[in-house]
Formats: C-alpha cells, sequence, structure tokens
C-alpha cells in the first residue's frame, strides 16, 4: 500500500506499557466477574448498575492524550505512523461518506495498548485481540497482535494489518449509525439468536472494511496483492479456521465473527461494490 509516514493520528491514544488492573467499586476494585455481572443485570433491568454501585474505569496512572509517549523502538514508531496514517484514512473515508447523506461523523479514539487495557467495555488482555468499545468509542489494539497475525495466521503484508484496523472502525460506524444499539436489542428479546446476530454484525464490520478498501482503489493508493492479503486475514480470522487451529473441531453454533468463508465474502461485496447499502448482513 503506498502511505507517507506523517507522524501520529490527533485520534490516537498511546497507552503502550500502562497495563490495567480492574473496575474500581467506589474504594476498591472490580475484576471481569464482578463486571459481567453488573452489564448483564443493567441490560435484564434496564437501568445502569455501574452508577449504583459507583463503579467505573480505574484510570489512576493512565497516560493522558497529550502525555509523553513511552520510549519506541524506529521500528515501532514507522509501525505507529503506518496505524496513525490507515486511521486517519478510513476515517476521513467514513466522513465523506457520511456528508453524501448529511450527516455527520464523530471520529473514533485508537488506544493503543501492551498486555492490558482498562476500557469503557471493562478490563481486555491482549489474548482478546483489537476490538471496539462503542461505551467509550474507542478501538483498542496491542501492536503485537500484527506478529501473531503473521506468526500465528499466516496472514502478513501491510493491507492485512490496515484489514484489521479497517474492520474496526467499521464497529464505531455501526455505533454512529446505531446499528449496534438495535442488534443489542434485539439479542435481549431473542437471546437464542444473540450468537447469529453477533455474527452479522462483525460480517458487516468485514463489509465496512471493504467500502473503506474500495476506495484506496479508487484513488490509487492500492499495491498489487494488497487486496489478496486483506483476503487471506479476514479468512484466517474465520470462527471455523481458529477453531480447528484451537480443538481440531469445528461448532457453528458458537460462532461469533462467522465463517473464513463468510467473512472473505463480505469484506468482497463491499470492496467490489462501495456500496454502503450492499453491506446489508441481516437481510434474509
Amino acid at each position: 500500500m503506498r502511505w507517507t509516514p506523517g507522524g501520529r493520528s490527533a485520534d490516537l491514544e498511546d497507552r503502550r506499557g500502562q497495563g490495567g488492573g480492574g473496575f474500581r467499586l467506589g474504594g476498591g476494585r472490580l475484576g471481569i466477574g464482578g463486571f459481567i455481572v453488573l452489564a448483564i443485570l443493567s441490560i435484564i433491568f434496564r437501568r445502569n448498575f455501574f452508577a449504583l454501585v459507583g463503579a467505573g474505569p480505574d484510570t489512576s496512572g493512565q497516560t493522558t492524550v497529550n502525555g509523553t509517549p513511552p520510549p519506541t523502538t524506529p521500528e515501532e514508531e514507522k509501525m505507529i505512523q503506518f496505524v496513525s496514517f490507515i486511521l486517519d484514512d478510513v476515517q476521513d473515508t467514513w466522513q465523506k461518506e457520511f456528508q453524501k447523506d448529511g450527516q455527520s461523523y464523530q471520529r473514533a479514539k485508537l488506544d493503543l495498548f501492551t498486555d492490558s487495557v482498562e476500557s469503557g467495555c471493562g478490563y481486555a488482555q491482549t489474548a482478546m485481540g483489537p476490538f471496539y468499545c462503542p461505551v467509550d468509542q474507542k478501538a483498542y489494539i496491542d501492536l503485537g497482535f500484527y506478529k501473531e497475525l503473521k506468526d500465528r495466521f499466516g496472514a502478513p503484508g501491510d493491507f492485512a494489518q490496515a484489514y484489521v484496523l479497517a474492520h474496526e472502525i467499521g464497529h464505531h460506524v455501526q455505533h454512529e449509525l446505531g446499528i449496534d444499539q438495535k442488534v443489542r436489542a434485539a439479542q435481549e428479546r431473542d437471546p437464542d439468536r444473540a450468537n447469529e446476530l453477533s455474527v452479522r454484525l462483525e460480517l458487516q464490520a468485514d463489509c465496512f472494511a471493504g467500502i473503506w478498501a474500495h476506495s484506496t482503489q479508487q484513488r490509487n493508493i492500492l499495491e498489487e496483492g494488497d487486496i489478496d492479503e486483506a483476503l487471506n486475514a479476514a479468512s484466517a480470522v474465520g470462527d471455523d479456521r481458529i477453531q480447528q487451529q484451537a480443538t481440531g473441531s469445528v461448532n457453528p453454533e458458537t460462532w461469533t465473527h462467522g465463517s473464513a468463508k463468510q467473512r472473505t465474502q463480505w469484506f468482497r461485496t463491499g470492496y467490489e461494490s462501495g456500496d454502503v447499502n450492499r453491506c446489508d448482513t441481516f437481510a434474509g
């Protein structure tokens, strides 16, 4: 992919090396188990139980947006600048898409972390992979995931890395459009379809990543092999591929993101059409 290093994005928050520890509960701390219980109660009773018990992210010792970034090697800095370029390019693309329909787009933040992190959605570890939190409207990634993407999943290349970030920003687009809220409401009404709806939400984020990839092709910043890298990455992180690698068997009933075939199909749909309306993974 053709890109020019240009410093760090204003939407980037660098908290590498800070780590995390749980949720604050009054004078104490709330672990991930307690967070899950409060989240379930909040959904069932439609009340904010976090507010009732005074729980919130423990932000002590965290680096502020304008704070001094942690020490970094030239190789790491190059990666950060690449991630910054992708972050800005993806969000600039969606800003233009929203403007076409007379809507405004609120940009997401990207939080870089190492090993673990406190998010508005709770305590997270690197093993969870990159994720988006609608509560604080931030995407989170440990840059070490890109090495895992290459070594463990067999998906190297800069456009494979770009696809991952474009997918997470795709979740922010869903949040901006109110899609994720509707999906969660549907999951509450019909818990038996929770996994199916989760898969459809993830596949739409793949399609939205394809919409951005389409824009890069239109602007002639793609290089030969880039789309193949993205398709390979989408396939490599399919639920069936991951389950087969981890357990030797595949159980579609426990999928949350979709199969390799589904993920590549929906990314390709977005890429080939460039049309947001073609990304309705909930139809049918």
